[in-house]
């Protein structure tokens, strides 16, 4: 077992109550798990995304620690968050890094998996369905 390491899970969604593809705004959810596989206790810091769009556009986005949180894992522990991403285009994907460091002051990089953010692979909805409505 590594002495200092973070396994990253990552579950994104297409959010298209929130999207307007005509104005080419897509918005995504993710859902992040940080589960602590080393063997000693370690922080998340701050974090790293690259975020890239079908049309080459790349953003770079650093920030200290996760929607508000710098969470101190101990071996065996996760911590789950979930934020958002907005691109021009309908496909994307993210990657990136966690700066962490352990309670004995090493530092380390987590990589973040590279994902894929993608509206096309959820099905066209029906306007009044997409929002709760009941047909009668």
């Amino acid at each position: 077992m590594p002495k200092h390491q973070f396994d990253v899970s990552v579950t994104p969604q297409y959010m298209p109550e929130h999207s307007a593809p005509e104005a080419g705004v897509y918005q995504f959810a993710y859902t992040i798990t940080i589960r602590n596989s080393g063997a000693t206790a370690a922080q998340l810091i701050a974090r790293h995304w690259i975020i890239k769009d079908a049309s080459g556009k790349v953003q770079e986005v650093r920030g200290l620690g996760v929607v508000g949180h710098q969470p101190l894992l101990q071996p065996g522990e996760s911590f789950q968050y979930q934020s958002q991403c907005r691109l021009a285009t309908p496909q994307g994907s993210m990657e990136g890094t966690y700066f962490c460091i352990t309670e004995d002051a090493d530092t380390f990089d987590c990589p973040i998996p590279r994902f894929v953010l993608d509206a096309t692979q959820y099905p066209e909805q029906d306007d009044d369905l997409a929002h709760g409505r009941v047909l009668h």
